[in-house]
């Protein structure tokens, strides 16, 4: 959210409503104001970042700065990672984080992305997904649909195989919310 509220007070620093903003990069002020809002992912990557403060003359540095994560903020780097939160095991906010150790995603992720998830979030249809089954495996897959009796998923064998995996075998189904590249 720190990301989002600091987009919103550059731009309103910047004098530009979201309409202004959004159509200096063929954006409907609907879509910026979701960025704004928190309400729709992909603010941590930084093309978007760059697309975005590049529509109010700014720099992603200023958006990081602004948001306290810059190197004038004393965030250290200026990025998208977070310092001094643990790569895997619970964040602050709850999210955790697992590497993929296969292209069996490929394209959707490859090897050595690192995707956050957030327990006890039920996926949408072709979301990712983290899957903890009943013998201990911890599996990624992307969740396709599921009824009283089980869970279709993608990507036991890459994306177009599709496997049913009962429900009584969940230990838990949890929406993968980012995917950060290597």
């Amino acid at each position: 959210m720190r990301l989002a509220n600091a987009l919103a007070a550059l731009r309103r620093n910047r004098g530009l409503s979201q309409a202004d903003a959004g159509d200096a990069i063929g954006m409907t002020s609907q879509a910026w104001g979701l960025y704004e809002a928190g309400r729709r992912p992909g603010l941590f990557r930084p093309d978007v970042q760059d697309r975005m403060t590049g529509a109010l003359g700014l720099t992603r540095e200023a958006l990081l700065t602004a948001a306290g994560q810059g190197p004038a903020a004393g965030g250290g780097n200026p990025g998208v990672e977070s310092p001094g939160r643990p790569f895997e095991g619970a964040g602050p906010t709850g999210m955790r984080r697992l590497r993929i150790d296969d292209d069996r995603l490929a394209p959707w992720a490859l090897t050595g992305v690192i995707v956050e998830y957030a327990p006890g979030r039920w996926p949408r249809a072709a979301q990712g997904c983290v899957v903890e089954t009943d013998d201990g495996q911890t599996l990624v897959r992307l969740y396709d649909s599921g009824d009283t009796e089980a869970v279709v998923l993608r990507g036991a064998a890459g994306l177009d195989s599709v496997e049913r995996l009962p429900r009584a075998r969940l230990r838990g189904l949890h929406a993968i919310v980012a995917r950060i590249e290597p």
